[in-house]
C-alpha cells in the first residue's frame, strides 16, 4: 500500500505512534488522525498481517464516521500484530502493554475491534482510565453483546430498500464474516422476513437456498463451532460466498475483499459494508458502473462507535440503541438522496458529507492543521 504518508492530506493523519515492547511481545501502531471535533475514537484491531497503511485508512474511516454521525469525535485506530486466538494470559500481557504505551496519547479512545473484546478495554481501562465498549460490570455498553453495529446495518438496509424497490421480506442475503456484527445484522433480517442464503467465516462458506436456520446458526458459533460443521447447508471453501447470488450481500469481515479482481463475481443489488474498508476504490466505482447500490462503511457501519460515543458520555444501553437507529436512518437517507440528486456514487456523496462537517469544526479550533 505504500507509505502511511502517500495518503496524508489536509485532514490528516495528525499522529502515528510505533510501540515496540519486546519483553512484552507487542508491537503495534496508533493513529490518530483527526481530531478537529474532538477527542479521537477509534477501535484496537489484533491480527497477525495488521499494518501502519491499514492503521491509518481505518482511521480516516473512523474521522468520516464519526463526522458524518454528527459525533463530538475525531478519528483513530489502532492495530497490534499478533493471533486474537492467543492464550488469554498472553493475550492480556500484550493488551496491557499497549495500554501502558499509549497512555500519555490522551487525544485517542480506545474501542473494540476485530481481535479484542469488552474485556480487553476493560484491561486498557485499568491500565490508562479511558476505553469504551466496556463490560457491563464496568458501566459499559457491551457493543458485539448487543449487536450496536449489526442493529445498525439492518437500520441502513431499511432505508435504501426504497431505493431499490426492495422488499426484506423474501430477499436474499449472504454475509461474508458470521462475526458479531455478520450475526447480529442476519438476526434482525431473518425477523423482517428476509432469507440468509448463505455466511462465510474463516473456515468457509455455507450456503441453503432456502434460509439457513439463523438463531441456530448464531447458537452453533456460539459454542464455537466452524459454519461449515453445522449441520444444515452445503460448505464451500471461504471465497465461495463472493459468488453466491442475492439481493443483499454484506461484508462484515476483513478490508478489500472485494477488489477489482472479484468484483464482477459478485451477483447481488446491494452491498452494505459492515466492515471497515472491505471494498477497493477501484471495486466501488466498478459496482457503480453496474448499478449495484454500495452503503458506504462509515454510514452503514457507524452502529458500534455511535454506542461508543453514547457510553462515553454517560448514556444507557437504551439511549444507545435509539441514537444509533436515528442517526444511521438520517445519514443513510440524507446520503442516497445526494447520491440520486447528484448522480454520484454513495460514497462521494458520503466523504463531501463527512469532509464539509470536519471543516466547519476546524475553522472553529485555534489550530487547524
Amino acid at each position: 500500500m505504500g507509505d502511511v504518508f502517500d495518503f496524508a492530506d489536509s485532514l490528516g493523519p495528525l499522529k502515528i505512534v510505533h510501540i515496540h515492547r519486546p519483553a512484552a511481545g507487542l508491537r503495534a501502531v496508533v493513529c490518530v488522525d483527526n481530531t478537529a471535533c474532538g477527542s479521537a475514537i477509534g477501535g484496537v484491531r489484533m491480527a497477525p498481517d495488521v499494518s501502519a497503511a491499514e492503521a491509518f485508512r481505518l482511521a480516516r474511516a473512523m474521522t468520516f464516521k464519526n463526522a458524518a454521525a454528527g459525533l463530538p469525535h475525531g478519528g483513530g485506530k489502532s492495530v497490534i500484530y499478533g493471533d486474537p486466538k492467543m492464550p488469554a494470559e498472553a493475550k492480556e500481557r500484550i493488551v496491557r502493554a499497549f495500554a501502558q504505551a499509549i497512555a500519555d496519547i490522551t487525544d485517542y479512545i480506545p474501542g473494540p475491534d476485530m481481535g479484542t473484546d469488552e474485556r480487553a478495554m476493560a484491561w486498557i481501562k485499568d491500565e490508562t482510565g479511558r476505553a469504551v465498549g466496556l463490560p457491563r460490570v464496568l458501566g459499559g455498553i457491551p457493543l458485539d453483546e448487543i449487536g450496536a453495529t449489526g442493529f445498525g446495518l439492518f437500520a441502513a438496509i431499511d432505508v435504501a430498500k426504497g431505493y431499490l424497490g426492495l422488499d426484506l421480506r423474501g430477499a436474499t442475503v449472504a454475509i461474508q464474516g458470521f462475526g458479531a456484527v455478520g450475526m447480529h445484522a442476519a438476526k434482525h433480517l431473518a425477523r423482517a422476513g428476509a432469507r440468509i442464503v448463505a455466511a462465510s467465516d474463516s473456515h468457509g462458506t455455507l450456503t441453503d437456498e432456502r434460509g439457513l436456520d439463523v438463531e441456530a446458526l448464531i447458537a452453533h458459533k456460539h459454542a464455537g463451532g466452524a459454519l461449515r460443521a453445522f449441520a444444515k447447508g452445503q460448505t464451500k471453501d471461504g471465497d465461495a460466498i463472493v459468488d453466491v447470488p442475492c439481493d443483499i450481500w454484506i461484508p462484515a469481515a476483513r478490508p478489500d475483499v472485494i477488489r477489482a479482481d472479484n468484483v464482477d463475481r459478485l451477483k447481488t443489488k446491494l452491498v452494505v459494508q459492515g466492515a471497515n474498508i472491505p471494498c477497493t476504490p477501484e471495486a466501488e466505482a466498478r459496482l457503480h458502473e453496474r448499478g449495484v447500490l454500495s452503503l458506504p462503511d462509515f454510514i452503514a457501519n457507524a452502529g458500534g462507535v455511535i454506542c461508543a460515543s453514547v457510553e462515553y458520555h454517560g448514556g444507557s444501553e437504551r439511549q444507545a440503541l435509539t441514537v444509533v437507529d436515528e442517526k444511521i436512518r438520517a445519514n443513510t437517507k440524507a446520503v442516497l438522496e445526494q447520491a440520486v440528486s447528484g448522480r454520484q456514487p454513495p460514497r462521494a456523496a458520503a466523504v463531501a458529507l463527512a469532509e464539509r462537517r470536519v471543516l466547519e469544526a476546524a475553522a472553529l479550533r485555534r489550530w487547524r492543521g
